[in-house]
């Protein structure tokens, strides 16, 4: 049996961090880090994934703002809100819940954030820093992926990578960051010819597809660390269950060890929001920004040992 990842775990000790960062923060400068979150419509996901946010966000000791507004609201009034949010010096992160409706340009929406403010790192000029150098403002989703692949493997240099998927919200951007975590890196996707095999090079897999169940035991290098990115609603019967992009139950005869869904990379997306809220609010206030605060985190014996 492969060793599970637990995300939920994981990303609940890497919160306690966080927080123990903010009271600091909140005691020695005398501010509080502030995470402006903007709902549009009433999408049921969407809304039960503002409300987590915005309950961990104080749970850490943040200032959280949210801002619902209808269906309804004109791109003009949205880019207003925006605008009154990246002059709110309270407001350190700003992030807009995606998918917008059809009226509105999402392009436009997430271009209107000041680089500095854009916490979900969508922003080009974050996309272009994450790229060049490192210093952008990453994704949470690919942020919290790598956290949990350093934690399970320590250094990943020389690592055989394969990204299945190539979203700009997580396959392009999971691509850089194991690139500058000296892996050598193949993306693949529904155009790669025998896709199964290039799966089976991998020791590290990270699938974001869609797909429920897509990748099979068949495709996976025995001992592979696999970072299934999925969430798919599938019918259970009397009820719906979540599963992932990878056949979980047979892809633990093979694995060295999995992210389960859920409770895998999911919990890790909203920590690395708050992560990502705290690196922003340091740097608008000219603060030096703790690089080992993930790793106070796993160090800590109530950490699950890899």
């Amino acid at each position: 049996m492969p060793h599970l990842i637990d995300g939920k775990a994981m990303a609940a000790k890497l919160r306690d961090v966080i927080g123990e960062e903010v009271g600091r923060l909140n005691a020695d400068q005398a501010f509080t880090p502030g995470l402006a979150v903007v709902l549009v419509g009433e999408d049921p996901a969407s809304h039960v994934y503002v409300r987590n946010k915005a309950r961990q966000a104080a749970e850490a000791g943040m200032q959280s703002f949210e801002h619902r507004l209808d269906a309804s609201v004109s791109e003009q009034a949205l880019l207003a809100l925006i605008d009154q949010l990246n002059q709110d010096p309270a407001v350190h992160g700003i992030l807009v819940q995606l998918p917008l409706p059809d009226h509105i340009a999402e392009n436009r929406i997430i271009e209107a954030i000041t680089p500095a403010k854009d916490v979900d790192g969508f922003h080009p000029v974050n996309v272009g820093r994450v790229a060049i150098d490192g210093q952008g403002m990453t994704p949470c989703t690919p942020l919290g992926c790598k956290l949990l692949l350093e934690h399970q493997l320590g250094d990943l240099s020389g690592r055989h990578a394969v990204v299945l998927g190539r979203s700009n919200i997580v396959g392009k951007p999971m691509a850089n960051l194991l690139l500058q975590a000296n892996c050598t890196v193949t993306i693949a996707h529904s155009r790669t010819h025998d896709l199964p095999a290039v799966c089976r090079e991998a020791d590290i897999l990270v699938v974001a597809v869609g797909r429920p169940g897509m990748v099979k035991a068949e495709w996976i290098k025995p001992g592979a660390i696999l970072i299934d990115v999925g969430i798919n609603r599938i019918d259970g019967g009397e009820r719906t269950r979540l599963v992932g992009d990878i056949d979980f139950q047979a892809a633990q005869d093979v694995a060295g060890a999995i992210t389960p869904v859920p409770g895998g990379v999911g919990p890790m997306t909203i920590a690395c929001l708050l992560f990502n809220t705290l690196q922003a609010s340091c740097r608008q206030q000219g603060l030096p920004f703790p690089d080992d605060l993930a790793a106070r985190a796993w160090q800590s014996p109530a950490a699950m040992s890899p």
